[in-house]
């Protein structure tokens, strides 16, 4: 395989974690989503429901979001902690194995390696609206309202940590409309570049 590490970023509902554990199957390599939040929590001693949380998302909508989150006396936040904790742990999976890993800034951690390839993956609003109330179990009041809560929320994280716009066809090798395309043929390309 010429692309050892594949990494997923995506809009929230549009399918990424599901197509990241598919090309992982196919390729037969590692999966890590939630495997790196256990790894995380194990290593940090934080609690795996705030990492899910906290991990790749701001703790507000706004871009003062990090301006008033509380410091220790080295400037540190728990997001700052929590970042590195992170940071480290993908470092060392990506110098350990061939592996797809989905989100937590992981195509900016390991933007300097050759055999990355980083995957971008979205859809249109109504087409990830649906998914979210189909196989999330969301409220089909107001999808939109979350869709759009979660993905200004990881857009936040991204830029806070990796000064780079979240989302922008530059910051990955590859960007991928699953709503256009569905889950199997995305998968199916990203399977085929990666080899």
């Amino acid at each position: 395989m010429s692309k050892k590490i594949i990494t997923i970023s995506r809009e929230f509902g549009s399918g990424g974690r599901t197509i990241g554990r598919q090309v992982a199957e196919k390729l037969g390599v590692s999966f890590y989503d939630k495997e790196l939040i256990e790894q995380v929590a194990a290593k940090s001693g934080l609690a795996e429901k705030f990492i899910e949380e906290q991990g790749e998302y701001s703790p507000a909508q706004n871009r003062f979001a990090y301006a008033f989150v509380g410091r220790s006396i080295n400037g540190m936040s728990v997001d700052d902690y929590l970042w590195s904790v992170q940071r480290k742990i993908i470092l060392e999976i990506a110098e350990r194995e061939s592996c797809v890993i989905v989100g937590r800034c992981a195509d900016y951690i390991l933007r300097d390696r050759e055999d990355v390839l980083n995957v971008f993956v979205h859809a249109d609003k109504q087409k990830r609206a649906e998914r979210i109330v189909k196989l999330y179990g969301e409220s089909s009041k107001a999808p939109e309202k979350r869709l759009m809560e979660k993905d200004k929320k990881r857009a936040i994280n991204y830029k806070y940590y990796t000064e780079q716009e979240w989302g922008k066809a530059k910051n990955y090798h590859l960007s991928l409309d699953s709503g256009e395309f569905g889950i199997e043929k995305c998968v199916e390309i990203i399977t085929e570049l990666a080899k």
